[in-house]
């Protein structure tokens, strides 16, 4: 009679499913539950194969190749196809690199490569200029332009951005001719701040700026980029002379004057003859501005090559401010105009051009007369400073 032990017990039976002996995935020698391993392709051979196709680094293509081969052979995998045809792609490749480089082709081909990446970069849409960035544009800067190209200052450049500022106050789209006329203004402020040395600008420089268009405005742009451009003879340097590029000295000396020809030039449109008194408000205010540049230079220290000829300019000043104040008291307009002329005369270009030679500053205001009148200086016509024709693009 079978003894108590020869049943089967209730743990000897194999488990049923993809599982070997003692529920072991693939269990100690077994093959698992998908069977042997397939060998892979090499990918050596794989990279090898794409180092010689696109030839960036035939060198590169033919080393991995090599490599690939043996590894191909001792671990049984495929690819011995594809690091062959590495191999000769990459040969061809650094032999016609070989070729290119004896005789100067491939320096030019590099050369041409780099110069249209360079191009390439350098074009980019106005709302990414940025201030003291030069820039030329396609056609006419009066027309539509959805990029420009940036450019060093001292190549040929249509325009050089001299600041930005954002819109406010408007819940709403307020059309172009609102922000026109918020962005004469104001561009016209910051060209004055970021060329205080107004002379050194061409006589064709004008008030610029790129505004907002009403699609951009939808997605929250608000910026207008001001800056000093040409329709005529381009740029051939930078226009900028603000605190990061003149000394301490020549700033004072900007920053004092320049007052003086914005008073000049802020002059009634209405003569004496029909606004007598609105010319003498005038003439008193360009009275303020002498007088306190004259004590503006005197109160300043200045290097011993230029201290003589600031302190004859501040003399002067006081002249000039005589005059004017004598504009400023005329009894009618005869008395007005019998004093018009030697007030002009007595604030003419000569007046500082001493003391801008003495300091490195420009002598003589860009396209005028040495010997002229105030006209061609700080706010001339063309100028930052002057009410001429602003130049407005929509992008």
């Amino acid at each position: 009679m079978p003894g108590p032990y020869a049943a089967p017990g209730p743990y000897t039976s194999p488990l049923p499913g993809p599982y070997g002996p003692g529920g072991v995935p693939g269990g100690p020698g077994g093959l698992g539950p998908y069977g042997a391993p397939q060998p892979g392709t090499n990918g050596l051979a794989v990279a090898s194969l794409v180092s010689g196709i696109v030839c960036c680094l035939p060198p590169l293509g033919l080393v991995l190749g090599l490599f690939a081969l043996p590894q191909i052979k001792r671990k049984q995998q495929k690819g011995k196809g594809l690091a062959v045809a590495g191999i000769v792609l990459s040969s061809l490749a650094c032999l016609l690199m070989a070729l290119g480089i004896a005789s100067g082709g491939f320096a030019d081909a590099w050369r041409d490569f780099k110069k249209g990446m360079d191009e390439a970069a350098a074009k980019q849409s106005p709302f990414d200029l940025q201030k003291g960035d030069c820039f030329k544009v396609d056609g006419k800067l009066e027309a539509y332009t959805t990029d420009v190209k940036t450019v060093v200052c001292t190549k040929p450049h249509q325009g050089e951005v001299s600041g930005a500022f954002k819109v406010t106050g408007f819940t709403e789209w307020p059309g172009e001719d609102a922000i026109d006329k918020i962005a004469e203004t104001r561009c016209e402020r910051i060209n004055n701040a970021y060329a205080l040395d107004t002379w050194a600008v061409p006589e064709a420089a004008v008030t610029y700026y790129y505004l907002p268009s009403k699609q951009s405005w939808r997605i929250g742009d608000r910026t207008v980029t001001c800056a000093l451009a040409t329709e005529e003879e381009p740029f051939t340097t930078s226009l900028r002379s603000d605190a990061t590029t003149l000394d301490p000295h020549q700033l004072h000396f900007l920053t004092t004057m320049n007052p003086v020809d914005d008073a000049v030039f802020d002059e009634p449109e209405a003569d004496a003859d029909d606004d007598l008194e609105a010319n003498k408000a005038w003439a008193q205010k360009v009275h303020h501005a002498v007088t306190t540049a004259g004590d503006g230079l005197r109160g300043h220290a200045w290097p011993a090559a230029s201290a003589k000829p600031v302190g004859e300019l501040a003399d002067k000043l006081d002249a000039a401010a005589r005059k004017w104040q004598k504009l400023a008291t005329a009894k009618d307009a005869d008395a007005f105009w019998e004093v018009y002329d030697e007030a002009y005369d007595a604030l003419s270009t000569d007046l500082d051009k001493d003391s801008r030679s003495a300091l490195g500053l420009t002598p003589v205001p860009q396209g005028s007369d040495s010997s002229s009148g105030s006209d061609g200086g700080s706010g001339s016509d063309g100028g930052p400073g002057s009410d001429g024709d602003s130049g407005s693009k929509k992008v």
